[in-house]
């Protein structure tokens, strides 16, 4: 039986904290400061808890429980007892579920973007897209939970019918990033418990506001305990645990290449299935054809979204020579013009970075930079704090600086010119990522061509927005394992049974 809504209790209730946006909050049961075990909010045993801060102004938002290894073994013995009966449930009583939970969360939409703002940083319009990107994901997997279907095949044998199911791995432990908190959090989860699985989570100790609301109303839908968990804290002795514990029988990771190499190797102890959603260098083609204005706004879009700290950010951008020259000028001044404030400001278009360590990469591959010839287009200006940097444009980027060999999480475009097509495929692809191109072109057949040539999971033909539930998102080389979303999004949290049934 589908467990209700359980009741609210006073002591569960978030502590008043002194963040003056938090009074805009509608519903106070989504302000969440403790974890979320087998249905119960759980604090660390000795009370240790660890500070949230708003990045725009360093202003506090909440004290978190800080749990640990302890912590997150209960909460995969919460989810190994809640796998049996969620796994029977009929696939329209678990799509019922979640198609509760994705109501929920549109109708808190303003909450929970408020949130993801004073959390995270991004302007209050970004925050508002991404919970409705988030939200998504749960409605298309409540669809497709109905259609993990029986597939019938061809016997080979004589007196025998054949047939292949796919049936839930089992626990399925899920580590988010800070900078799409609730999207990446849902696109995980919805496959997974679309799939009959039940789920370990732990969200950046960035952002664990975020995913502590969803876990409020995944409450409110009527999931039953044990099947979503939420363990806050120092992410090391979380995540080892989950990767070290045998029943958990899938690990999917967001985040940098070098810390999924690391969550790889745990994994691999107990060759559990693993997904990972990695780093990205995206590379922004722009041929000499292209409608001038256009290709602006594209790149614009591409680059400065969540003010840059996306891992689809075209972070080089490829101009060919003949439209060199305007396409600078025109870029560079679009780029100032791009309003830099706190994130719940009116018309805030740039918000602040998560952390000083994010404004201090960003400065050394900018200094990089200059170092090695390129030349700044964007004049400098003040901004409201220390983890804010005003949109930079770099022309005449060398090959050899920093910052197009590594990821850059902050609204700093390098521009470089290209002569042949040739010629920009190879310098594209030389890079060991391999998540997203960009190519603006008007010619067809070179599109098609670039399509084809471009080692990357995804490719953007004049346009910047390309994901959404129904595709698969992942990429080549280093940027990743598997996909995410679409029906192949159940992959991981799947294995295929074969039967074979004697007629004699």
């Amino acid at each position: 039986m589908i467990a209700p809504a359980r009741t609210e209790r006073l002591d569960r209730l978030a502590r008043p904290e002194p963040h003056p946006a938090l009074s805009r909050l509608q519903d106070r049961r989504l302000l969440r400061t403790l974890s979320y075990i087998d249905g119960k909010w759980t604090g660390a045993p000795d009370g240790r808890t660890f500070p949230v801060t708003d990045p725009a102004d360093g202003t506090a938002i909440a004290e978190v429980a800080a749990l640990g290894a302890a912590a997150a073994a209960r909460a995969v013995d919460a989810a190994h007892r809640a796998f049996a009966p969620w796994k029977s449930l009929l696939p329209q009583q678990r799509a019922d579920i979640l198609r509760r939970w994705h109501a929920l969360m549109l109708s808190a939409t303003e909450d929970l973007a408020l949130l993801m703002t004073i959390e995270q940083g991004k302007p209050l319009a970004e925050s508002r897209g991404e919970i409705a990107y988030a939200a998504s994901f749960i409605a298309y997997y409540a669809e497709e939970a109905l259609r993990v279907n029986v597939e019938g095949v061809t016997s080979h044998l004589p007196g025998a019918q054949m047939s292949l199911t796919r049936e839930p791995v089992g626990v399925a432990a899920l580590l988010t990033p800070w900078n799409f908190p609730s999207a990446m959090l849902t696109r995980k989860a919805a496959a997974a418990l679309a799939a009959g699985c039940t789920i370990v989570s732990h969200p950046s100790s960035h952002t664990p506001l975020s995913a502590l609301a969803l876990a409020e109303l995944a409450e409110r839908a009527g999931m039953p305990a044990g099947v979503f968990n939420v363990v806050t804290g120092a992410p090391a002795p979380i995540a080892e645990t989950f990767c070290a514990d045998l029943r958990v029988r899938a690990v999917s990771f967001t985040g940098s290449t070098d810390i999924g190499r690391m969550v790889a190797r745990n994994a691999a102890s107990s060759l559990k299935r693993v997904v990972m959603e990695l780093g990205g260098h995206a590379p922004l083609i722009v041929f000499e054809d292209a409608d001038l204005a256009r290709a602006v706004e594209i790149a614009l879009d591409a680059k400065f979204a969540t003010s840059g700290q996306d891992c689809l950010a075209a972070n080089r951008i490829y101009v060919q020579r003949p439209l060199y020259a305007r396409f600078c000028t025109a870029f560079a001044e679009r780029a100032a013009q791009l309003r830099v404030g706190k994130g719940l400001d009116e018309g805030t278009e740039i918000g602040p970075l998560m952390h000083a360590g994010a404004v201090a990469k960003a400065r050394a591959q900018i200094d990089d930079a200059l170092g090695r010839g390129a030349r700044r287009l964007t004049p400098e200006r003040s901004v409201p704090g220390p983890l804010f940097l005003a949109p930079l444009v770099l022309a005449d980027v060398p090959e050899e600086a920093l910052i197009m060999r590594e990821e850059t999480f902050a609204p700093i475009a390098a521009l470089a010119p290209f002569d042949s097509e040739e010629e920009v495929i190879a310098r594209a692809n030389a890079s060991e990522y391999g998540l997203v191109a960009y190519v603006v072109t008007r010619d067809g057949a070179r599109a098609a061509r670039m399509a084809q040539a471009l080692d990357y999971g995804m490719v953007a033909i004049n346009r910047v927005k390309i994901t959404g539930a129904p595709i698969p998102f992942g990429g080549m080389k280093q940027s990743g394992l598997g996909r995410e979303g679409s029906r192949h999004g159940l992959e991981a949290f799947t294995d295929l049974k074969y039967v074979c049934l004697d007629l004699s």
